[in-house]
């Protein structure tokens, strides 16, 4: 299910400036290795694009799964701390994933949500379609812990 950004409330022109800066870091973290690019952000949503390299492949010729699921897991990052400073952590809890489709030889877009904030966990889930056919290509479903007191990347 695609959400429509303009439903969800803008953020300031720096948080957001942060935020689309996420994988673009001096350091090669995971994100930046994959590939991740933020599109855009605003309070408890983010669109993220996953570019196709034939590297993100496994040898029948498809997108391997691991890639799809650090996309799921990376878009719900700047939905959640969207609302937060640097000082508030966040890790994942629990993920579920169901893969709905082959990703070949295209880019890859998800949207990631915030579906309920508590004081400790966050609620999300997160959809991939493919940027030039538009298949709905995976959904998960993701719980994440959330603690004041550590940096956030």
């Amino acid at each position: 299910m695609k959400h429509a950004e303009e439903n969800f409330e803008e953020l300031s022109a720096e948080a957001t400036a942060t935020w689309l800066r996420f994988g673009k870091w001096e350091r090669v973290y995971f994100p930046k290795l994959v590939g991740l690019e933020v599109q855009a952000v605003r309070l408890g949503y983010c669109r993220m694009l996953l570019p196709f390299r034939p590297e993100l492949e496994q040898p029948m010729g498809i997108v391997h799964g691991g890639a799809i699921a650090t996309l799921i897991d990376a878009v719900v990052v700047p939905a959640i701390g969207s609302a937060y400073g640097p000082e508030v952590g966040y890790t994942t809890l629990d993920m579920h994933i169901q893969y709905l489709a082959a990703m070949s030889k295209e880019d890859a877009v998800a949207e990631g949500v915030v579906l309920k904030r508590g004081r400790s966990v966050v609620f999300c889930e997160a959809n991939v379609f493919g940027r030039s056919s538009g298949k709905h290509l995976a959904r998960g479903s993701l719980t994440y812990n959330v603690s004041a007191g550590r940096s956030a990347q």
